[in-house]
């Protein structure tokens, strides 16, 4: 009998010290925001490490040859794929500043140069593509080839936009890839947006022009407008996408107001090709730059400003949905030159 008492004695003092089931569990602390200038070097962690070598490899000698200094950068910079031609410019205007052995003081001096050069190359005028000098809706079209990460892109942009404020519509317009109207669907309802969508294999125009249509009815401040994953060879999907631009124009007159095309950073020059040949099929107003966090070759945002002459708006900098930055060519700079090399 005593044993029985002291047994069900403990079990009652087990139980209340018990948290009970209807408790609302501890909240977890939020993790800290990560402060952008942080986002920027983590990602162009790549690019930096890659540029930063021919200083490094000199600086473990007293001199280096000029021109074994101006070998080592060209390299890296056509590896980064900044491109010969842009490489070369860049490598003459430095040769230019210097023709001596590369001391301590000149290295510093030639790495102030180099970041006055890529700045050059960099600063081309961006609007925002939230901007509010005209009546809504703004109409923004995204194009790109398959596995640019053009979708994801547009996600991010939504997030942000909704998050200063902006309703915005999704429409789903490639019709084309298996699945994509369901993941856009999915990053719809996600971020609590209203997507216009139709089946699979129907004309892309037709939800184009539906989507336009439930933008002006709707009264939304942006609509984000996705297309098929073209291939820049195939002429009969690029003639598809000039009719998109022409049934945007007539429902709305002077839209859409923004074509970005979305360039994974890790393809190089062959990004290049890709906007040359959609500048012919709808003149781009903005390049998304993805992906640039998985690559060294981020030297292509040089190239895009050299040799296209239209802007970087925004670039990918992670796989977060805050990952996606405004693109500032200081920011770019700073993140790439804000550690001491050589």
């Amino acid at each position: 009998m005593a044993l029985r008492f002291w047994q069900r004695k403990k079990k009652a003092r087990t139980a209340s010290a018990a948290p009970s089931v209807a408790d609302p569990p501890a909240q977890e602390t939020p993790p800290a925001p990560i402060p952008k200038d942080a986002r920027w070097r983590r990602g162009l962690t790549r690019l930096r490490d890659l540029l930063r070598r021919p200083f490094d490899a000199s600086s473990e000698q007293s001199t280096q040859s000029g021109e074994r200094f101006f070998s080592d950068l060209e390299e890296v910079l056509i590896q980064a794929d900044v491109g010969v031609e842009t490489s070369l410019q860049i490598i003459d205007r430095l040769r230019a500043r210097t023709n001596t052995a590369r001391t301590g003081k000149q290295a510093e001096a030639l790495r102030s140069a180099l970041k006055v050069e890529l700045r050059s190359l960099l600063e081309r005028p961006a609007q925002p593509v939230e901007r509010s000098d005209e009546a809504p809706p703004r109409v923004i079209l995204v194009v790109g080839v398959n596995g640019a990460g053009k979708t994801t892109s547009i996600a991010k942009l939504a997030a942000r936009l909704k998050k200063e404020g902006k309703t915005v519509l999704l429409v789903a317009g490639d019709t084309f890839r298996a699945a994509a109207i369901e993941q856009l669907s999915v990053w719809a309802e996600r971020l609590g947006l209203d997507i216009i969508k139709h089946q699979d294999g129907a004309a892309p125009s037709a939800v184009v022009f539906d989507g336009v249509r439930a933008a002006l009815a709707r009264a939304v401040d942006i609509v984000l407008i996705d297309t098929a994953g073209r291939l820049h060879t195939k002429t009969p999907l690029m003639e598809e996408l000039k009719k998109i631009h022409r049934v945007i124009g007539r429902e709305i007159p002077g839209a859409p107001h923004e074509v970005l095309l979305v360039l994974d950073a890790g393809t190089g020059q062959n990004a290049l090709n890709q906007a040359r040949t959609f500048q012919a099929a709808c003149p781009l107003t903005g390049v998304i730059l993805s992906k640039m966090d998985g690559s060294a070759k981020g030297g292509v945002a040089l190239a895009v400003g050299s040799q296209l002459g239209v802007p970087i708006q925004y670039i990918g900098l992670g796989e977060q949905l805050e990952d996606l930055e405004v693109f500032s060519p200081e920011d770019f700079l700073t993140a790439l030159f804000d550690q001491p090399v050589g």
